[in-house]
């Protein structure tokens, strides 16, 4: 029987509570936050206890050519699968371990677009994101939850001024990071895929807005996991079960943004009603064909186990 996160590891939430930095509260001035080295040190911890043999990246080329474009002064964006939280710290853990440099130097580019629950909800998630280094953004989805709520038309509003001001600080932030020559990591569903919810797994539309603003990127699938979600406590994220897995993250070829984004568009009707939409729809596919031919390998792998 698999322990929850909160079961297993909570001898390491005083520690983290210790450790932490990150703003409760997201305002326009706090959107960009760097990594906390301590708290993701013993995510780390976590992370090695349950990793099995054969976790490994995949198409290890494919991110090394990534990083030198990145290097060479492209704008370069990750677009990755999204199962858990240990989603992100398994990549970081994996690229900066990697055997040769540019996987450390990756690691270190790399900027999260996270969204405000991780640090607002609970003390012990926001001391679980801060290990990595996020630009924090009010998702469509929450503001969505807000609208459909009773509660006064004012609170509304100004939630949605709040959203703004938030979504609008991101954007500057993000275009700091591009002038650093760091990366950004977007999960395109927008949350974490819920078995039994395709919904949880279809891109969101805002996603072609990324591909606008970057000239490479890269899709990242995930293939195993360590944490996944309690299908009875699934907004609970210190109930997910923790798990012992093969973990292969897998990185396809290099991808131009605007000749990607282009394809598609052509290949559309004129009078197509949502064109931003299939963009993403396409990734979703990318991500799912991917997905599937390393799962093939990886369960190969498990039954030698």
């Amino acid at each position: 029987m698999a322990l929850s996160l909160r079961q297993k590891y909570g001898k390491y939430f005083s520690l983290m509570s210790s450790l932490t930095k990150a703003a409760p509260k997201i305002d326009a001035t706090n959107v960009y936050e760097e990594a906390n080295i301590e708290t993701r040190k013993v995510m780390y911890s976590m992370l090695k206890e349950n990793m099995l043999p054969g976790t490994r990246l995949e198409n290890v080329e494919n991110f090394k050519a990534f990083n030198e474009a990145v290097k060479s002064g492209k704008r370069g964006l990750i677009l990755m699968e999204h199962y858990s939280n240990m989603d992100l710290p398994a990549l970081i853990y994996q690229l900066a371990c990697y055997k040769e440099p540019w996987g450390k130097e990756l690691s270190d580019r790399i900027v999260a677009i996270a969204g405000m629950k991780l640090n607002e909800e609970n003390p012990m998630v926001r001391a679980w994101a801060e290990g990595f280094t996020r630009v924090i953004i009010y998702p469509s989805r929450s503001l969505e939850s807000v609208e459909n709520k009773e509660i006064p038309e004012e609170e509304k509003l100004a939630e949605k001024k709040r959203a703004r001001a938030i979504n609008l600080a991101a954007m500057r932030a993000i275009d700091a990071c591009k002038k650093r020559g760091q990366v950004i990591l977007v999960f395109p569903s927008g949350t974490r895929y819920r078995p039994g919810k395709p919904e949880t797994k279809r891109g969101l539309r805002e996603v072609d807005s990324y591909l606008r603003m970057f000239d490479v990127m890269i899709l990242v699938s995930i293939n195993g996991n360590c944490l996944r979600l309690d299908p009875e406590n699934t907004e609970d994220m210190l109930a997910d079960l923790v798990y012992e897995d093969i973990i292969i993250q897998a990185s396809s070829p290099v991808i131009e943004c605007k000749k990607f984004r282009e394809d598609i568009l052509n290949k559309l009707p004129k009078d197509d009603p949502d064109p931003k939409q299939k963009v993403v729809n396409e990734i979703m596919s990318i991500f799912d064909r991917q997905h599937d031919e390393i799962e093939k390998i990886r369960e190969k792998e498990i039954e030698k186990i």
